[in-house]
């Protein structure tokens, strides 16, 4: 289901957004410290960068057991993953730095992690984050056919085992992304002129994306089998458990921040507007997880904290632990949902029971 224009409402007559940031800032102002990165979120930068690739150094230079090289290719995939949620991430969303030189220069990380600037930012900054769990507009909700997300996705028979399938399949998330999403999305966000900020030059964008892959491919595929003594299948079973690694830790951080039972997906009526403003709503459509576990924090890059994510995109996420609080307190204040799972395992516990859920028929609802 999708619809030509989606319009959130203006009613927040209780001025809740107003006064939450208006709480936050003062946070900011008394501590006198910049909403973007610090010393933290750079050393942190560092640490990832050295675990993505110092394995692959390893695995080109010295000599070792094929397990080793195998355990490796799983290190680089974490490594890639980290890079993604605490570097790119921020960087594409302009809080790594004060810098806009900065944040461009760490937000194209992502081309080495197989991805591309413009279609992420389309797809994230604008899609995911304005449409929230909207079926047929946050593109982050919608796997086709193999995956029901939501429960105004049609309903096929298959689903009614996704929730032993499903893990299965979040592995492949990065993989794809390097060889057809990419390319799919490119084509349908050019197409349809959808843009974060300025709309680019198509040209220039289908080059940059075409030099990009020609350039990870030669880096990662080819290099390997041109220094290691090794079968061509070996080389691309590494690719291929790299980016598996990679692809199963960020698919389900996501997927415990918006598929589970305590976030909603609502539909806009036949107008196309919404119930709530922006900002309330997604306070109904996110979850935190694990919000005082210091390691899920430090390594996914804050965002175990979806809702100060959210709602305050522009914030770097080593803030968010720190105004955590007051937006907890704001949000209950109003009478406002504050999702949160206290520990990973039960959020995980939590998706899957909602992707059971999700698998049953729907029920058929007579008029």
């Amino acid at each position: 289901m999708a619809y030509n224009q989606i319009t959130f409402s203006r009613d927040d007559s209780a001025k809740f957004f107003r006064t939450l940031n208006q709480r936050v800032n003062k946070y900011f102002k008394e501590k006198n410290v910049a909403k973007t990165g610090n010393w933290k979120l750079y050393s942190k930068a560092i640490v990832m960068f050295s675990l993505f690739f110092v394995p692959l150094i390893l695995i080109l230079t010295v000599s070792m057991p094929q397990w080793a090289l195998l355990l490796l290719t799983m290190v680089i995939g974490f490594g890639m993953a980290g890079v993604g949620m605490n570097v790119m991430h921020d960087s594409n969303h302009e809080s790594f730095s004060s810098k806009k030189w900065v944040n461009r220069l760490m937000g194209s990380s992502i081309y080495i992690l197989a991805g591309n600037v413009y279609n992420w930012k389309v797809q994230h900054n604008v899609l995911h984050h304005t449409f929230t769990n909207i079926q047929g507009h946050d593109e982050d909700i919608d796997a086709g056919r193999v995956i029901r997300f939501s429960k105004h996705a049609k309903w096929f028979k298959v689903h009614k085992f996704q929730k032993y399938y499903s893990i299965f399949l979040y592995g492949l998330l990065t993989i794809n992304w390097a060889i057809t999403t990419d390319f799919k999305q490119m084509r349908s966000y050019l197409k349809r002129k959808l843009s974060y900020g300025k709309f680019p030059n198509p040209a220039k964008e289908w080059t940059v994306l075409i030099i990009s892959k020609i350039v990870y491919y030669l880096v990662w595929v080819v290099l390997p089998l041109l220094v290691l003594d090794m079968a061509w299948w070996k080389v691309l079973l590494g690719f291929f458990v790299m980016h598996y690694t990679a692809g199963m830790i960020l698919s389900l951080v996501f997927q415990l921040a918006h598929v589970v039972p305590k976030t909603e997906m609502p539909l806009p009526d036949e107008n196309g507007n919404m119930k709530h403003t922006w900002a309330i709503h997604q306070f109904y459509t996110t979850s935190n997880f694990a919000p005082t576990n210091k390691f899920i924090s430090w390594y996914t890059g804050g965002l175990n904290h979806q809702v100060e994510h959210h709602i305050f995109p522009h914030i770097s996420h080593i803030h968010y632990g720190k105004i955590a609080k007051i937006v907890k307190e704001t949000a209950l204040e109003f009478n406002l949902p504050y999702n949160e799972y206290k520990t990973t395992r039960k959020a995980v516990i939590e998706h899957f029971k909602q992707l059971s859920s999700l698998g049953h028929k729907p029920a058929v609802v007579s008029v």
